[in-house]
């Protein structure tokens, strides 16, 4: 596959309804994991879904998602199916130790062949997973995707909320909608039924409202999320029951209804509904 040249026009996907990014200020605040259960939950919820991973540097769906080898891109039809879900990453077309030694203009490129060469088909929401940041990559796939919402994802500590206020105004500046912010990584209920506020609690929640944007919800620690997510297994889908994946489910219902009633239409003047 050869990323087209030239510019970067707004990309349309007619057979996907709607596109959501999952984004943070900065890494390492679990911003993949919650893509990533983010799809399942949709897709629990009965949706038709697709997971496009844009961190060109830094794949994580090939492990996430149990997606193993590389594949020719002459031959393979991409995007990939897994769990019912369609899939791409740079880490189906590169080894996993191979670095990406890109300048900005050859990422820009290959992002927008993601999207704009494969066929999507008919989704109700493809999630994109963005990298972490706030630069040049990420300023144009705001740009050239058809993106209808921003979910925006942090933990409660200051030091990622300074960011995440960062991504927040990124998405403004592009006139991207903020569906909100999720706050991962909220807490942890011990085995002795004890919360701990291992990273503070309720700094996303006070984030939403200096920003004016939707609480989205809390995200609680379970070390059974990384061991699901490197087993290929989601843990929305491998422990649908867990109070993780029921908070996955809540969050996919809040992101859907505030997609449902951004797209709804306004009421003429003076009509009384």
């Amino acid at each position: 596959m050869q990323p087209q040249g030239g510019g970067m026009p707004k990309i349309t996907l007619p057979g996907v309804k709607h596109v959501i990014a999952v984004a943070s200020g900065k890494g390492g605040v679990g911003k993949s994991t919650v893509a990533a259960n983010l799809t399942f939950a949709l897709k629990a919820m009965g949706h038709r879904v697709g997971l496009m991973d844009a961190d060109i540097y830094g794949p994580s769906v090939p492990i996430m998602l149990g997606v193993s080898g590389t594949f020719d891109p002459n031959t393979t039809d991409f995007p990939l199916e897994k769990y019912g879900i369609k899939l791409m990453s740079m880490g189906f077309l590169v080894k996993p130790e191979q670095a990406m030694i890109w300048r900005g203009p050859m990422v820009h490129k290959y992002v927008h062949a993601f999207l704009a060469q494969f066929n999507w088909g008919q989704l109700d929401y493809l999630v994109i997973d963005l990298p972490p940041g706030t630069g040049d990559a990420q300023l144009t796939l705001t740009q050239s995707a058809p993106l209808s919402g921003a979910v925006i994802v942090t933990t409660p500590q200051e030091v990622s909320l300074i960011d995440a206020r960062k991504g927040l105004e990124m998405f403004r500046q592009v006139r991207v909608p903020i569906l909100g912010i999720v706050e991962n990584m909220s807490y942890f209920v011990g085995d002795d039924g004890k919360r701990y506020e291992i990273f503070m609690h309720g700094g996303g929640q006070k984030l939403a409202q200096e920003s004016a944007v939707p609480f989205l919800g809390e995200i609680p620690i379970d070390p059974r999320v990384a061991q699901c997510g490197d087993g290929g297994e989601p843990i929305v889908h491998k422990l649908p029951e867990t109070p993780v994946s029921q908070a996955y489910l809540k969050l996919a219902g809040t992101v859907a209804q505030q997609l449902q009633q951004q797209s709804a239409p306004a009421p003429l003047p003076g009509l009384q509904l």
